[in-house]
């Protein structure tokens, strides 16, 4: 039986609107990524207990205004920012680390003229020790798949925000710092694993953070499997996924 010219031209329209609506769609879902919300992916322990390897999020990309770094591969060769939000203290946020442009998340401890300082594992804002009290202890797995308890602790800033921290050891290298005095325009960023993290602590490595290297501010986890597990790996997810993770907010 042969096909109509009249089917031909259906056939032919049907395919002309499914391509309309997939180009409609990734259009949309760019303009969301350019301007709304990021998806980034947590590789790194440094920000446990908060944040763990394998977590997925959504960064709001307008929290702090829009700067070259908060545009795909960096098309806008401008400096400065477009427009400005200023950033609170304890923000967990998603910047460009300043000496190799890799993507960094960290949370905001030091606004500019901050001073900040650790003294035996203690932070110190503009030389006030920040409020800390026990939690329970985290379970941490080694490489070799043993398990190991790390002290928590509950700390809360001058502003009111609250998170927990790990210690993993008493005196680390990053437990007893010089003063650091945070200059204009700049941030003050620690991993919430702070004898896991390379931070503003470090200044030849990360050191203070511009406001226009700001990507944007960490919202909700979308989606969080478990370390080691291969997301494409879809027959695994009713054991691999963290259920109770999913749609956490910061």
């Amino acid at each position: 039986m042969s096909v109509s010219t009249t089917d031909k031209k259906e056939q032919a329209g049907g395919f002309g609107e499914t391509v309309k609506v997939i180009i409609h769609a990734l259009i949309l879902a760019l303009l969301v990524r350019t301007f709304l919300f990021q998806p980034f992916n947590i590789p790194s322990g440094s920000m446990k207990s908060t944040l763990l390897v394998g977590d997925y999020l959504f960064v709001s990309k307008y929290s702090y205004g829009y700067s070259r770094y908060s545009f795909p591969f960096g098309i806008v060769p401008f400096s400065g920012r477009v427009w400005s939000a200023e950033p609170k203290r304890g923000d967990v946020i998603v910047f460009k680390q300043p000496h190799d442009g890799q993507d960094f998340i960290k949370r905001l401890i030091g606004l500019p003229g901050d001073r900040i300082q650790m003294k035996a594992g203690r932070l110190y804002i503009n030389g006030e020790a920040v409020k800390r009290e026990p939690a329970p202890d985290f379970t941490e797995t080694n490489a070799f798949g043993a398990q190991f308890r790390v002290k928590r602790w509950h700390e809360t800033l001058p502003n009111g925000v609250t998170y927990d921290t790990l210690d993993l050891y008493d005196n680390g290298p990053a437990d007893n710092t010089p003063e650091y005095l945070v200059p204009a325009g700049h941030y003050f960023m620690m991993g919430d694993n702070r004898d896991n993290s390379t931070d503003s602590r470090v200044l030849d490595a990360v050191g203070y953070v511009p406001f226009e290297n700001l990507i944007g501010r960490a919202e909700i986890l979308f989606f969080s499997i478990e370390e080691g597990s291969a997301v494409w790996q879809v027959w695994k997810w009713p054991w691999s996924i963290r259920w109770s993770r999913i749609f956490g907010t910061l």
